[in-house]
């Protein structure tokens, strides 16, 4: 089955400029069987699409988030199917609590194109320089993105040998016509997230293709890009300042509501 594991939509990303709907079609009209909705730090793109699926094409959409962390980059989060956790929401998390709590919940991570700008992937940050061991709590790592460097991208597939990782494909695409630049085959039948987090725990075989975009902003912004990356770290630093109360009051609810799940499960067993 071949999907495009990394999409942003209109819905869901406050850069992104591609309906959903047509985001859907494109895919499907180039033979793709589903996409992974990862929109910045927001399920709107997946949630749109759920209540408005039965006006879509037939297709299998399935939902993720691409994470802001304080310290690390940006992360791919997939949760099993029906969990929710409205910590994802709320960027800013330090990435090793990201990933307890991902885990304690049943989902999978690892960093969207790893080595690529600063600020915004993970070789890049100074926490992955001061725990390179940090890599072997990821799950998976995205080893080709279409809007990345060669460069980039022959470091992802270098660090996910390395670290002995599945490596996924994904698009990135936030303009229509990066639409289906990039992929990841799977050999086995994926309906839903627990049977995407099944195949990559089980270590069945993924294989990551694609060809690369050349009209991204950074492309047409050249030297000047370093200022987009830059205001990036001032977004993200700011909002996940912002955020500190909201993340604390979720990390209550969820660590009670992890708790009281984990007490009915003892009391079942029993």
């Amino acid at each position: 089955m071949k999907f495009d594991m990394h999409c942003h939509t209109k819905e869901g990303s406050p850069d992104g400029r591609i309906p959903i709907k047509e985001y859907i079609a494109g895919l499907k009209e180039q033979g793709f069987d589903g996409m992974l909705v990862s929109d910045h730090n927001s399920y709107n793109g997946y949630r749109y699409w759920k209540k408005h699926r039965e006006e879509m094409p037939e297709f299998i959409v399935l939902k993720g988030i691409e994470y802001d962390t304080i310290d690390a980059g940006h992360i791919l989060v997939i949760l099993p199917t029906g969990v929710k956790v409205p910590l994802m929401e709320l960027r800013g998390l330090p990435v090793n609590l990201l990933i307890d709590i991902v885990h304690r919940h049943g989902g999978i991570l690892g960093p969207a194109h790893p080595c690529g700008e600063r600020f915004l992937s993970l070789t890049n940050n100074r926490k992955f320089r001061k725990q390179k061991s940090l890599m072997e709590r990821f799950d998976f790592v995205e080893a080709f993105n279409s809007c990345e460097s060669e460069e980039s991208n022959r470091g992802a597939q270098l660090l996910a040998a390395a670290y002995d990782k599945p490596g996924l494909g994904g698009s990135d695409s936030h303009k229509p016509d990066c639409v289906g630049t990039a992929w990841t085959c799977f050999e086995g039948n994926i309906r839903c997230e627990t049977d995407l987090i099944n195949h990559i725990l089980s270590r069945e075989p993924v294989c990551p293709g694609g060809v690369y975009y050349h009209g991204t902003t950074k492309d047409k912004l050249g030297k000047l890009n370093h200022l987009l990356v830059l205001s990036f770290w001032f977004y993200n630093k700011g909002g996940g300042i912002l955020r500190k109360h909201k993340r604390s009051l979720a990390l209550r609810s969820d660590d009670a509501s992890t708790l009281n799940l984990y007490n009915e499960k003892r009391r079942s067993a029993h």
